[in-house]
């Protein structure tokens, strides 16, 4: 099952509305017969590439499969029937599949008679498709906010500048966290005063060749010469303040977490709505003394009201001068990311 893990985070894999799938065939002495995973919307699915690679020798074998076969016909067939032709005896997936169209599959399996286990690696298993699993689970996208500030809480200094509060390590790791999404979103506010391109690119500036989704919310209009409209990467206007509206929409896209780097006033409502699931904030070792807030009124008069978050990873990064702190946690408060479904 570690190996299936491994394959499903293939590099080169392009994020999308799919899950990251590995699958293993092993023979009656657990020698590896065969292995496969899943490459993006539209090609075979992990158990389906095995399969193909094993041929007649699938016959027997036990499949490992990091995720539950698909019971369903979309832009390739079900798996269950794939892997019930071939032959194989015994299946062993570690996350059930929370897609509603596509599961059934375990019981397909055992209705045609193969033996079934369940649960094996299942919480590394949902950590793989962490973003894809909650967004199923929760019908709306994932969402990481992202901040740069000061030792004092400013994303600005007075005069409104902000470039640059953090490090060249720490823009070089926004970068590879974009990558990991597939919208990167802001508001209107930050379009009209910084013009960001909102692309994903690497240490040297190069955009990759997949880029996420450009997301622009509020209701007033970007203008035509705006670098977002640039071409450089798909971008669309959402019209509305409503983050719950928002992310109705993205999720209709079938786009699963979302990058937020909006402004404060953006942040704020966000956060007030208990929308945002996971914090990364990279902290530069400066006093502004004055400026703009990294976060706007969340309406907290008192400290008992504190908006709290769990410390799940604390990094430096860069040396010397260029030297920044990213600290990683989750919101603790309630209507979070461990809200359930209605």
């Amino acid at each position: 099952m570690r190996r299936a893990l491994d394959l499903a985070q293939s590099p080169g894999v392009p994020l999308g509305p799919n899950p990251r799938v590995g699958c293993v065939l092993l023979d009656d002495e657990g020698q590896v017969v065969a292995e496969g995973h899943h490459r993006g919307a539209g090609t075979p699915h992990a158990e389906a590439a095995a399969l193909t690679e094993a041929g007649a020798a699938a016959a027997g074998t036990t499949a490992v499969v990091t995720l539950e076969p698909c019971n369903h016909t979309g832009r390739t067939g079900p798996c269950t029937e794939a892997l019930i032709a071939a032959g194989v005896c015994r299946v062993v997936f570690a996350q059930p599949d929370p897609n509603p169209v596509a599961a059934g599959g375990e019981r397909r399996l055992r209705d045609a008679g193969i033996e079934v286990d369940l649960g094996l690696l299942e919480r590394e298993a949902r950590a793989v498709n962490r973003a894809w699993t909650f967004a199923l689970e929760h019908r709306r996208p994932f969402v990481t906010w992202k901040l740069a500030t000061t030792l004092d809480g400013r994303s600005a200094a007075a005069d409104g500048t902000s470039r640059w509060i953090t490090s060249r390590a720490s823009r070089v790791d926004t970068h590879r966290l974009r990558s990991r999404c597939d919208v990167v979103l802001v508001g209107t506010g930050t379009i009209e005063v910084d013009d960001p391109r909102l692309t994903v690119r690497d240490e040297y500036d190069e955009a990759l060749a997949h880029q996420p989704l450009r997301a622009v919310m509020g209701l007033r209009d970007v203008a035509a010469g705006a670098t977002v409209l640039d071409g450089a990467a798909e971008t669309v206007l959402l019209r509305t303040r409503d983050p719950r509206e928002a992310l109705a929409e993205l999720h209709a896209r079938d786009r699963r977490h979302v990058f937020l780097e909006g402004g404060p006033t953006l942040a704020a409502a966000f956060l007030a709505a208990g929308l945002v699931d996971e914090v990364v904030a990279y902290v530069a070792p400066t006093f502004l003394g004055a400026g703009r807030s990294a976060v706007g009124d969340l309406g907290i008069t008192t400290i008992g009201d504190a908006l709290h978050l769990r410390v799940e990873d604390v990094t430096v990064l860069g040396s010397g001068e260029q030297t920044d702190v990213r600290l990683t946690l989750t919101p603790a408060h309630r209507g979070g990311p461990t809200e359930k479904r209605d």
